[in-house]
C-alpha cells in the first residue's frame, strides 16, 4: 500500500499540470450537469413493508379520491377577542379563507369546518383540513406561497389564521451556517501552520471534493428521489474529512521537507505514509456510512450512500490533486510564516504533545480512572432518550406552524394535530356497512380515543376510512399506545367482521418509522464494528489495537447521547446554543450518527495510531513509541478535530431541528472522541499494555496481507529509485 501511494503521490507531483486539469474538468461537468439535471428533493420519510405504508399503498389502488398520502395542511382560522365564528359577520369571513384555500395551487380538497363541525365548541376557533394529490416535497416554494398568502384574506376581517401541517415545511436550509465552520477551520489551520498558503491548500482541495460530491448529488436527484437532508449530511461530512484528510498529509509533507528531501521526494514519501492513513481513515468513514443501506431504511440508506462517495471522492482528490497542487507551492508551502505563529515548539524544548504523551503514561492509570469516569457522567441523560419524528409542536416557537398546533391543541385537544386514519378493508365482508360500524364502535371504546369521525366509503363500497382523535399529542407516547391497540383489535375484528383493519396517518407512519430505525440499530452496529474491526486489525496487525478502539468509540457514542438528550430533549442550553424547541430525540439521529461519528472517530484512531505503530516496526520501544507517535501526531489530530468540530458546530445555527441536532451530536461526538478517547484513553492504554497492545496469533499474522500502512518498505527508496550498482563494462 504505501508503495503504490508513493508512487501514486510522485506521479501527481510530476504530472500536476494533467492531474489538475482533469480535476478542473470534472468540478466544471459535474457543476454544468447540476444547473441541467437538478431535481426536487423530498420530505418523506417512509419506510416499505410497514403497515402504515401498506395501507396507503392499498388506498391509492383502491381510494384515490381520499387523496391519503398526499401532503396536508391544517389551518387554524381564530376569531378577534370578544367574538365568535357563529357570527354572519365573522362566518362570512372564514367563508371567504375558505374560498381562497381552495383557489390556492395544487390544492385537491377543502374541508368547510362549518359542514364538517370543526368549530370549536366556544366557537373561537375554526379548523380547516386541506388535502392534495402531490407529496409535500413535490410542492413548490411558490405553492406555499400562495397557500400562506390566503391568510391575508382573513387577515382584513381581523381573523388570525394559522398554518400547519407537512404541506407547509420546505426542505431543510442552513443558510450560511457552513460558512462559519469553515471559517474556524481557516483559522486553525492558520494556527497549525503559521502560513497562509499552508492553510488554504487544505481549503481549497475540501471545497473542490465537496463542490463535486454535492454536485453529484444534485445531479442523481433529478433522476430519482431523494431525502432532503442527503446533501446536507455530505456538506457536512465532505468538508470535515476532506479538510482533515489534507492537513494530515500536508503536514506530513512538511516534516518530509524539514528533514532535508527535496519536494518530489517529500511528495511521494507523505503520500506513501499519511496518505495511507488516509486511505484506511476513509475506509472506515466509507464503511460506517455505505453500511446504512443494509438495514431496510432507504432515505438512510440513500444519505449514507451519497455521503460515503463524497469521502471517496475526497480521499482521491487528498492522495492525486494534493500531491499536484504542493508541485506549483514548492517552497511557499514553507514560507510566509505570519507574526507570532511558530508552528511548534521551540528548539530544544518538548512539544506539548510530547509532554502530555509522558505525563498520560506516567500516571496512566489516574488518568483513565478520570477519563471514564467523566464520559459515565456525560452518558447519564442517555438512559432516559425518547425517540420521534418533527412535527408542528418541535417546530420553532415563533413560525406559523407551533402557533397553529397550540391554537388546536387549545380548543380541540392535542390528539387533533395527529388524527390516525384506520383503513377498514372489508371487500371480503358479507356487510362492509356493518364491519365499518362495528370497527368504529370498537375503537372509540379503547382508551385515549376523544372521537371516531363518521366512516367515508369508496364508490365501490369496499374500503372504509375512519379518522380517530386521540386525547394526546402526535409526540406522546400515549398516541403511540393507542396506535398499538388499535392494531391488536384488528385482529380481533378481523375475526368477527372478516374485514383487514390497519392504521395509517402521519402520525403512525411517524411511529413505524421510529419503530423501525429502533429495531434495525443493534444489528447496524454489530455490522460497521465488525468490519471495521477487521479493517483495524489489518492496518494494525493486532487484535488488542481495534478492540481498544471499538470499545472507545462506544464509549463516545453513548456520552454523546447523553449530551444530546441534556440539550434537545432537557432543554439545558437551549437559549445559549439557540434551540426552538424540545421534545423527543430525533428517531433518525441515533443510528445516523452511529455511522458517522464510528467512522471519523477511527479516523483519529488510525492518525494517531499508526505513527506509533510506524515507529515501534522502525525499532521503537513499545513504551517510546507511543510518546513518539503521539507527539508526531498530537498537533496534528488536535488540528483536525478542532476543524472537525466548528464545522460540524456551524449547523447548529441553522433553523431546522433535525440539522440542528445532527451538527451538534457530531460536533460533541468528534470533541469528545478526539480529546478524551483517543488523545487521554489511547496513550494510557497503550502505556498500560506495553508491546502486549501489538499482539497477534503468530497464525493469524501468517493469514493477513502485509499492506505496510506504516511505510516500513519506504526506510529505503523504492526498488525503481535505487542506485544502478550494475558494473560498467571497461
Amino acid at each position: 500500500m504505501a508503495t503504490f501511494l508513493y508512487r501514486l503521490g510522485r506521479a501527481s507531483f510530476r504530472r500536476r499540470w494533467l492531474v489538475t486539469g482533469v480535476w478542473t474538468v470534472l468540478l466544471i461537468v459535474f457543476g454544468l450537469g447540476a444547473v441541467g439535471l437538478s431535481g426536487q428533493l423530498s420530505n418523506a420519510v417512509t419506510i416499505p413493508g410497514t403497515e402504515s405504508q401498506k395501507a396507503v399503498d392499498h388506498l391509492r389502488s383502491t381510494f384515490p379520491e381520499a387523496g391519503v398520502g398526499g401532503a396536508t395542511a391544517r389551518v387554524a382560522i381564530a376569531a378577534p377577542e370578544g367574538q365568535n365564528l357563529t357570527a354572519p359577520a365573522t362566518k362570512a369571513a372564514v367563508d371567504e379563507v375558505v374560498a381562497a384555500l381552495r383557489e390556492a395551487p395544487e390544492v385537491a380538497r377543502v374541508a368547510d369546518p362549518y359542514q364538517t363541525g370543526s368549530i370549536a365548541p366556544d366557537g373561537s376557533l375554526a379548523l380547516v383540513q386541506v388535502g392534495y394529490d402531490k407529496q409535500a416535497f413535490e410542492l413548490t416554494d411558490a405553492d406555499r406561497e400562495s397557500l400562506l398568502e390566503t391568510g391575508r384574506v382573513g387577515a382584513r376581517a381581523g381573523l388570525t389564521v394559522e398554518f400547519g401541517g407537512d404541506a407547509v415545511r420546505g426542505a431543510p436550509e442552513t443558510g450560511t451556517t457552513e460558512i462559519l465552520g469553515v471559517a474556524v477551520a481557516a483559522l486553525v489551520l492558520v494556527i497549525t501552520f503559521g502560513s497562509l498558503l499552508a492553510a488554504g491548500l487544505p481549503l481549497l482541495t475540501a471545497l473542490v471534493g465537496v463542490g463535486i460530491g454535492l454536485a453529484g448529488i444534485t445531479i442523481v436527484s433529478g433522476f430519482t428521489e431523494l431525502n432532503a437532508n442527503t446533501p446536507v449530511l455530505a456538506l457536512m461530512i465532505g468538508l470535515a474529512v476532506g479538510i482533515d484528510y489534507a492537513l494530515f498529509i500536508v503536514s506530513r509533507y512538511r516534516n518530509e521537507l524539514a528533514r532535508g528531501l527535496d519536494h518530489e521526494q517529500a511528495v511521494a514519501r507523505a503520500s506513501g505514509t499519511a496518505g495511507s492513513a488516509v486511505v484506511f481513515a476513509g475506509l472506515t468513514v466509507i464503511v460506517a456510512l455505505a453500511g446504512l443501506t443494509v438495514v431496510g431504511i432507504p432515505f438512510l440508506g440513500e444519505m449514507g450512500v451519497a455521503a460515503a462517495i463524497t469521502v471517496a471522492v475526497s480521499v482521491l482528490i487528498a492522495l492525486t490533486l494534493l500531491p499536484a497542487v504542493l508541485g506549483f507551492a514548492g517552497d511557499k508551502v514553507r514560507a510566509g510564516r505570519l507574526p507570532g505563529l511558530r508552528g511548534g515548539p521551540k528548539p530544544g524544548r518538548a512539544s506539548m504533545g510530547e509532554r502530555w504523551a509522558r505525563y498520560v503514561a506516567r500516571h496512566r492509570v489516574p488518568v483513565l480512572a478520570v477519563a471514564v469516569a467523566g464520559l459515565a457522567v456525560l452518558a447519564v441523560p442517555a438512559a432516559s432518550m425518547q425517540l420521534g419524528l418533527p412535527n408542528d409542536s418541535t417546530a420553532a416557537h415563533d413560525s406559523s406552524q407551533y402557533r397553529a398546533y397550540q391554537l388546536v391543541s387549545a380548543s380541540f385537544g392535542p390528539g387533533a394535530n395527529g388524527p390516525l386514519t384506520v383503513v377498514v378493508d372489508a371487500e371480503d365482508s358479507d356487510d362492509p356497512q356493518a364491519a365499518a360500524q362495528r370497527a368504529a364502535a370498537r375503537i372509540g371504546d379503547l382508551d385515549n380515543v376523544a372521537a371516531v369521525m363518521p366512516a367515508r366509503f369508496n364508490e365501490q363500497g369496499t374500503t372504509a376510512l375512519l379518522t380517530v382523535i386521540p386525547r394526546t399529542g402526535p409526540s406522546d407516547g400515549a398516541t403511540e399506545d393507542l396506535v398499538a391497540d388499535i392494531r391488536t383489535t384488528a385482529g380481533e375484528l378481523r375475526g368477527s367482521t372478516g374485514a383487514e383493519i390497519s392504521v395509517t396517518g402521519q402520525t403512525a407512519a411517524n411511529i413505524d418509522v421510529s419503530d423501525k430505525l429502533a429495531d434495525a440499530m443493534l444489528p447496524y452496529l454489530l455490522l460497521i464494528v465488525g468490519l471495521a474491526f477487521l479493517l483495524l486489525m489489518l492496518v494494525f496487525r493486532s487484535i488488542v489495537v481495534p478492540l481498544k478502539a471499538t470499545l472507545g468509540f462506544l464509549g463516545s457514542v453513548v456520552a454523546t447521547f447523553g449530551a444530546v438528550v441534556a440539550v434537545f430533549q432537557w432543554g439545558w442550553l437551549r437559549d445559549v446554543l439557540g434551540v426552538e424547541s424540545i421534545g423527543p430525540i430525533m428517531s433518525m439521529l441515533p443510528i445516523l450518527l452511529i455511522g458517522v461519528l464510528f467512522g471519523l472517530a477511527m479516523d483519529y484512531q488510525v492518525f494517531l495510531v499508526t505513527r506509533m505503530r510506524e515507529d515501534y516496526v522502525h525499532g521503537a520501544s513499545a513504551q517510546d513509541a507511543v510518546v513518539t507517535g503521539f507527539e508526531h501526531g498530537a498537533r496534528v489530530v488536535v488540528a483536525a478535530a478542532l476543524i472537525m468540530t466548528s464545522v460540524f458546530a456551524g449547523f447548529v445555527l441553522a433553523e431546522d431541528t433535525l440539522i440542528q441536532s445532527i451538527g451538534f451530536a457530531l460536533a460533541v461526538g468528534v470533541a469528545v472522541d478526539a480529546f478524551v478517547i483517543r488523545m487521554t484513553i489511547v496513550p494510557a492504554v497503550m502505556a498500560l499494555l506495553g508491546r502486549h497492545a501489538w499482539w497477534l496469533p503468530k497464525w493469524l499474522d501468517r493469514l493477513l496481507p502485509n499492506v505496510d500502512v506504516e511505510g516500513e518498505r519506504l526506510v529505503e527508496p523504492p526498488r525503481d529509485e535505487q542506485p544502478d550498482r550494475t558494473p560498467v563494462p571497461v
